[in-house]
């Protein structure tokens, strides 16, 4: 039995439960674990645990993902400012007023979005494959913004992108040979079994779509960057060819104190790296928090 259980909670925001993963004392540091696309708070299984002994860690789920309601598309209207607020709401309802925010994927546009509107509260930031810059985005994306141009005309090629082998490739794909074995296959199975549930499809076109009103978001991001200075941790796949390495050194231009490290890793660097990760954020905040 592990010293630090993580719990599981679920709680009402706004009409809708929300779930959340839960490790360490209320009392400690909190840190914030917003997970990307196409997975849930299952993605931070193991650094919960990790990182329990010295800090509070809260991890929910996004509306639409995980063990979180999944209302239809109709009448939800998804929006990463829906989801935006929808998280406020929860941090509200915990009473948490101060924290630092790991963000990863669809975690990004969320976190920074409340760090930017409220700056005060943000302590500090942890980016892995968390994007901010256009220099991020890499080829894996002409599709998405086809799409985002005319949905009819590539929805058809977009849904590729909500296939098993398109969810299982987001895990494996630039792992390293020596590594690919740490990459579990509960990761993609669950994934793609939240993915399948009916309605479940349809709510992550329109999160597609509406992605790229993110990008309208980065001037006021960068902005954050340079006149609040906040510290930031960046662990990045060095091999991922969704949120590219170059979208990670460019958070260097608005923040050169910012600490960056690219590792020997694809997507979701958590899962062939995790020791690594939890080590470099454990040093970081005990730098930054201290």
């Amino acid at each position: 039995m592990s010293q630090h259980p993580v719990r599981h909670h679920t709680v009402q925001i706004s009409g809708y439960d929300v779930f959340y993963r839960e490790a360490g004392d209320p009392s400690k540091p909190t840190l914030v674990l917003l997970h990307g696309f196409p997975t849930s708070s299952a993605m931070f299984r193991d650094l919960l645990p990790e990182l329990a002994d010295e800090y509070h860690l809260i991890a929910p789920d996004h509306i639409g993902f995980g063990q979180s309601a999944m209302p239809s598309h109709e009448e939800f209207g998804y929006s990463f400012e829906r989801l935006t607020e929808i998280t406020l709401g929860l941090l509200d309802k915990l009473g948490l007023d101060r924290f630092a925010l790991y963000i990863q994927d669809y975690g990004a546009p969320i976190g920074l979005r409340i760090a930017s509107r409220q700056p005060e509260r943000v302590t500090a930031i942890v980016s892995q494959s968390g994007n901010a810059y256009l220099e991020g985005f890499t080829p894996f994306w002409d599709v998405l913004f086809a799409h985002a141009e005319d949905r009819a005309a590539n929805e058809t090629s977009v849904r590729e992108l909500l296939t098993a082998d398109a969810t299982r490739w987001q895990y494996t794909h630039g792992v390293p040979a020596d590594r690919l074995d740490r990459v579990s296959p509960d990761t993609w199975t669950l994934d793609q079994a939240y993915l399948d549930r009916p309605g479940n499809k349809e709510i992550q076109l329109q999160l597609f779509w509406d992605y790229q009103f993110n990008l309208d978001g980065y001037p006021a991001f960068q902005e954050y960057f340079r006149s609040h200075k906040p510290p930031v941790l960046i662990t990045w796949g060095e091999h991922d060819e969704i949120f590219g390495a170059e979208g990670a050194r460019a958070f260097l231009r608005d923040l050169p104190d910012a600490e960056l490290h690219l590792l020997d890793a694809g997507h979701f660097a958590l899962e062939s790296h995790g020791k690594e990760i939890a080590d470099l954020i454990r040093g970081f905040l005990h730098r930054t928090l201290a």
